[in-house]
């Protein structure tokens, strides 16, 4: 099943790009990174559509993805069921590949109407196996190689999706691999998942960072205090039971924002004497706020990237984080933050007593990060690929 609705025809040297996206069901830093692509793409090429192995009942909200929103999307017909579009999605991983190779299918079809020039997929699941047509060129913005497959593959034991795992990781994992040669070029968040990109396909990968609101998260004229700030989906390897111990060692008040599966847990284990609140979900102004009168952020767990870091340093607050993952990107240690190389609460306490707090350093180092510095990146790797593709 497609919604039709493509165009044809490349005019004025504009080039016809096709998108591709994992999943259209909720807006969280994918989508939000996939939006960025399809905007500047389309303000230069013709964006033809986006292809999806499953689409929400109303796809992306249009106040979040506008551009996304308006593109007509290509889904197989078992990505449009209510099941299978929400909750049990991740339990169809058997089926991946070959909604992956209908999507491929379908544009190639698209390609004998009127020719595609690159395909651009953002993927940290299966659409990064799609095949572009002959003569196209596919260019993968990397969030991470499958996690369920490799990194964090003893996180999704259990239930349908890990008996689904046990019986058909194998056959997954090899085809995850074989896929890989379908991309041309890959594109990391971060060196970390650069790193993992030649770990796990034996590539190499270009590292242009997801994009943060710097323009939006600003320093304001509210004085500082000296409470500690976590932000995040309460989930196991976030480490807010770190954030807690760690806020608990050094004495200082924790204000945590987010929901999640955890939620319960990290409240039981909030002792007395320990000066720690939980916020709940809050928009962005109140986050804003939040962010311009911390001490800090902690930021204890390994992310690919991990955004939160940046819109911190972007209203001026220092950030104290494990010395792993993106956080090796995002912060300079001693400078707009400390990082920490061993994972307790007394190394996270100590590191916090060493905090640099130069406002104005933090913020020029967040502007590296800036949606128009992504803009610019990313479509310069994309011409690039456009340009050297073999006819």
């Amino acid at each position: 099943m497609v919604d039709d609705g493509h165009g044809a025809g490349v005019t004025g040297g504009r080039r016809r790009v096709a998108l591709a996206h994992d999943w259209l069901c909720t807006f969280r830093g994918g989508e939000a990174v996939l939006e960025r692509i399809a905007a500047s793409h389309s303000a230069r090429h013709e964006v033809v559509g986006v292809y999806s192995m499953f689409r929400g009942r109303h796809g992306l909200p249009v106040d979040k993805a506008p551009t996304v929103a308006r593109l007509p999307a290509t889904v197989p017909t078992l990505g449009r069921l209510p099941l299978a579009r929400d909750r049990f999605r991740r339990w169809l991983l058997p089926m991946y590949p070959r909604m992956v190779e209908t999507l491929s299918d379908r544009l190639g079809r698209l390609h004998e109407l009127a020719p595609i020039d690159a395909l651009v997929s953002t993927s940290s699941a299966a659409v990064k196996g799609m095949r572009a047509p002959s003569g196209a060129v596919h260019v993968c913005y990397c969030h991470a190689p499958a996690r369920y497959l490799w990194s964090r593959a003893s996180e999704y034991e259990g239930g349908l999706r890990g008996l689904g795992l046990s019986v058909f990781g194998d056959r997954l994992r090899a085809w995850d691999k074989e896929s890989a040669a379908n991309v041309d070029v890959f594109v990391a968040n971060s060196r970390h998942i650069a790193r993992q990109i030649e770990e796990t396909y034996g590539r190499s990968a270009e590292v242009v960072h997801p994009p943060a609101r710097t323009a939006y998260f600003t320093p304001g004229d509210e004085p500082r205090g000296e409470f500690w700030l976590a932000v995040g989906a309460l989930e196991p390897y976030k480490r807010f039971d770190l954030a807690i111990e760690a806020a608990r060692e050094a004495g200082a008040e924790l204000k945590i924002v987010g929901e999640g599966s955890c939620g319960r847990d990290l409240r039981k284990a909030v002792q007395r004497g320990d000066r720690v609140e939980f916020f709940g979900r809050v928009g962005d102004e109140r986050l804003r706020e939040l962010y311009r009168t911390a001490r800090l952020l902690i930021f204890p767990q390994i992310e690919d990237f991990g955004i939160v870091a940046v819109e911190a340093q972007a209203c001026g607050c220092p950030v104290l984080a494990r010395a792993a993952g993106g956080a090796l990107d995002s912060v300079l240690n001693g400078k707009t933050g400390v990082l920490v190389d061993e994972e307790s609460a007394r190394a996270f306490a100590d590191g916090a007593r060493r905090m640099p707090s130069d406002a104005l350093a933090c913020v020029r180092h967040a502007a590296r990060f800036s949606e128009a510095a992504f803009d610019r990146a990313m479509l310069d790797v994309v011409e690039r690929a456009m340009a050297g593709r073999k006819h």
